[in-house]
């Protein structure tokens, strides 16, 4: 049982690495145009980068809620809150589909 559970985390750990960073890029591009998306990337969207960014958006869940005594003593809880939890929910829930 031990094994799984510890598999599970470190690939939620390796996931959440990987998307975490594409949330931060995505937020600071400025979106001039609409734009259309391929169906291929519509595909691989939902499939591949979808899943991964509900499982990061789970992780930091996670992450925050035993971060928090020590967010809340050092004053940053809302910055601690929008860094693990609100960037992967926007990035996972908030962007068109294909917007890769």
């Amino acid at each position: 049982m031990f094994k799984h559970l510890r598999q599970s985390i470190v690939f939620i750990t390796i996931a959440a690495l990987i998307v975490i960073p594409f949330a931060a890029t995505s937020s600071a591009q400025e979106k001039s145009a609409p734009t259309e998306y391929s169906a291929e990337k519509m595909a691989a969207d939902l499939l591949l980068v979808r899943p991964v960014g509900i499982l990061a958006t789970l992780f930091g869940g996670a992450v925050f809620i035993v971060a928090l005594p020590f967010s809340l003593l050092g004053g940053n809880t809302e910055a601690t809150y929008r860094n693990l939890v609100a960037a992967p929910a926007q990035f996972t829930f908030k962007r068109p589909l294909g917007d890769i």
